[in-house]
């Protein structure tokens, strides 16, 4: 039964997780996600192993995680104070980390209702997200579904998911692969979310113009940066966040781009938080233009999406 299992994985991890051990893996921090309260959770999610222990490449995810949670805090408690029930979407869920991370905390850190609907276009990893969230226990408040987030109709499963159409009130996405992360942000945009929050991963659009600007001899200031593939993919990435960070603030968000955990962790470290404030911000578009114009002319894709 799960919760003799459950019972069994806390005691195992309450005999690994000394006060130095303990120690070690919070280097003097806060954790959100103690190792032995939230054993079943983070078993669930693999992060334990299972005697109870954390091997050092499950220790880099378990930090980015925890630290990802406190750099949203501003964000979930704004909600928290206005909504009886949050209800959020983990895009490009993948192993639905995310979800079922926010889903506890909500529970057992916040004593608040949530929902959380996680979405994967891979149905094999949806169907392993179920049966996650049922080890983890969280399986009444954390559904999956599977489908692409370019194609999805929200409301609709949500209501498959739920039971009922809701408002969604935000829509965050942890390093969502390529165009994932401007899906996410479209999806947030749409459904008119208050909350956005993204953690970029790979995204090589500006990337490959860049290049081909390079192969017509582009006579752009940038051009040096332009010819070498490493420079190119890093400023790249750079401007990219900032552009996406400009097209937020036009659609009328606040915006705060933050590092979301130190590079010895992971080099995709830069955290997009949002929250809807107003309406559309043109000061920030005449920027995104001033942008574009200074770093070769042209556009990502994320600019024609988010104002159809």
């Amino acid at each position: 039964m799960r919760s003799e299992w459950a019972a069994e994985i806390t005691a195992r991890a309450q005999a690994h997780w000394t006060p130095a051990r303990l120690a070690q893996l919070s280097r003097d921090k806060t954790l959100l996600l103690p190792p032995v309260q939230a054993a079943p959770l983070l078993r669930a999610m693999s992060l334990l192993a299972a005697d109870g222990s954390m091997r050092p490449d499950r220790v880099r995810k378990y930090l980015q995680i925890n630290h990802m949670v406190a750099m949203l805090g501003p964000s979930l408690r704004e909600l928290r104070a206005s909504r009886a029930t949050v209800r959020l979407i983990d895009a490009a869920c993948g192993r639905s980390y995310l979800a079922l991370l926010l889903a506890w905390c909500f529970r057992n850190l916040w004593s608040h209702p949530v929902e959380v609907l996680g979405v994967d276009r891979n149905a094999d990893l949806v169907a392993r997200c179920r049966n996650d969230a049922q080890l983890a226990g969280l399986d009444d408040v954390v559904k999956h579904e599977a489908s692409a987030l370019d194609a999805i109709d929200v409301r609709a499963a949500w209501a498959r998911a739920f039971g009922s159409r809701a408002t969604i009130d935000g829509v965050v996405a942890l390093h969502a692969c390529d165009t994932a992360t401007d899906d996410a942000i479209v999806l947030a945009v749409s459904v008119e979310a208050q909350l956005c929050a993204v953690a970029p991963c790979c995204h090589a659009e500006l990337a490959r113009a860049w290049s081909e600007l390079a192969e017509t001899g582009s006579e752009s200031p940038l051009a040096p940066i332009f010819r070498v593939p490493h420079l190119r993919r890093e400023a790249a990435a750079t401007i990219t966040d900032t552009m996406r960070s400009l097209l937020l603030r036009g659609a009328g968000y606040e915006v705060w781009p933050l590092e979301f955990v130190p590079s010895e962790h992971t080099p995709k470290n830069t955290l997009i938080r949002a929250m809807k404030r107003s309406g559309a911000d043109e000061g920030a578009l005449s920027e995104y233009r001033a942008l574009v114009a200074a770093s070769g002319g042209r556009t990502i894709a994320l600019d024609a999406r988010i104002r159809s």
